[in-house]
């Protein structure tokens, strides 16, 4: 545990100094690190895996110690996770939510560069037991961070599915479901105040299995197609991500919230599935996560939102094999269990030859993070040790 002398140095000059420069997501793309298997890399191979491959948004979905170790010192860019089952109690007690964020999130800057604080996952749209402790969790969590400064460092939100729409086709008919609005709309304002984005998991992959017979598999692959028009904005869409993001934007600009972002922090495609899913394949998910990318790449938005550029966290880093569910939902990773790549769409596994890579640029991120900083720091570090050490 660090010293009181040194969170109070942080407290006072590094988060104005964060607050200037710091961004809850870096660039267009970022990738998820779900844990829930026995035979992934440590988390200090992967924090080499993903400086290899020039990855620096994560998400986690908890708060897990050896994580927020392993990534410190490497300028990776986290967004922790407030597990649904921690909701309940965190709603009911502010004291509670301030000790989670001190022993989560305080305890680990700066070295690590925790940029987000994700409050539950899918929390509204299916069952009822977590969602009426959202927005006081939020809520709780957000005045931790304020009361700590930590608020230009550290954004709060939570990620939706798309049970909480009660129809995204064509885009411009989304709304939210009529059981969903009364915890939307209230969680809507509140980001609304603090400027947070509404995060949403969209996949195109789900889509398609659950409607192949109206929806072209190359329109969800972002493969040349005939697309889809929207009857109402006559705007065209050439792939399914995009038409699922202006649903996203559709819908809050019926609930009055025309402004708000949306970010994508979850999407993907499955390379093995069971019987029943034919579009489990590793062709296919080579090909969509291979476009998606490109995709991101152009930095641009959407039909409806073109000054919007779109950012997305692709899951998932690993293969995990103990997630319940059909075969699927254990075969999303761009990496299997021992680092090496599932398929090609240009990034290096642990055992690729571009290993030896990994060190300087993770020595080109720790100097693109700090160096512009260091001198003001070593000045304002020797100050404070002058200080204590009276």
């Amino acid at each position: 545990m660090k010293s009181f002398g040194f969170h109070l140095f942080f407290l006072v000059f590094l988060a104005p100094i964060a607050s200037v420069t710091v961004k809850a997501f870096t660039g267009t793309y970022g990738i998820n690190y779900g844990r829930i298997a026995n035979n992934i890399p440590s988390p200090d191979e992967v924090a080499t895996l993903l400086r290899a491959a020039k990855i620096k948004n994560v998400r986690i979905y908890d708060a897990d110690h050896s994580v927020l170790k392993a990534f410190s010192g490497t300028g990776l860019e986290i967004v922790v996770g407030l597990p649904n089952e921690n909701l309940r109690d965190i709603s009911a007690n502010a004291d509670h939510a301030m000790n989670w964020v001190k022993d989560n999130v305080l305890a680990y800057l700066p070295d690590t560069h925790i940029r987000g604080i994700a409050i539950g996952n899918e929390v509204l749209g299916g069952s009822d037991e977590f969602s009426g402790f959202l927005l006081g969790a939020v809520k709780n969590v957000y005045n931790a961070v304020n009361k700590l400064k930590l608020s230009d460092v550290v954004q709060i939100t939570t990620a939706h599915s798309q049970a909480v729409f009660a129809d995204s086709f064509p885009p411009s008919s989304c709304v939210f479901r009529d059981n969903v609005v009364q915890y939307m709309k209230p969680l809507l304002e509140f980001f609304s105040q603090i400027g947070s984005p509404f995060c949403l998991n969209a996949y195109p992959f789900l889509a398609y299995m659950y409607n192949p017979e109206h929806i072209d598999i190359n329109y969800a692959l972002f493969q040349p197609t005939q697309g889809a028009d929207d009857p109402k904005t006559k705007l065209h869409y050439d792939n399914l991500l995009d038409a699922q993001i202006d649903a996203a934007y559709a819908a809050l600009e019926n609930a009055g919230f025309k402004k708000m972002e949306v970010i994508i922090t979850e999407t993907g495609w499955a390379s093995h599935g069971d019987e029943n899913e034919s579009a489990a394949t590793a062709s296919n998910a080579r090909t969509y996560n291979y476009n998606l990318r490109k995709r991101l790449a152009k930095k641009k938005g959407t039909p409806l939102r073109p000054k919007n550029v779109v950012k997305a966290y692709v899951f998932a880093i690993f293969n995990e094999n103990l997630k319940p569910g059909p075969t699927s939902e254990r075969n999303f990773g761009l990496f299997k269990p021992d680092g090496s790549i599932s398929y090609d769409i240009g990034f290096h596994g642990l055992k690729s030859s571009s290993a030896d890579s990994s060190l300087s640029s993770l020595k080109d991120i720790r100097a693109g993070s700090w160096y512009g900083f260091y001198p003001i720091i070593l000045t304002i570090s020797t100050a404070i040790l002058l200080v204590f050490s009276r």
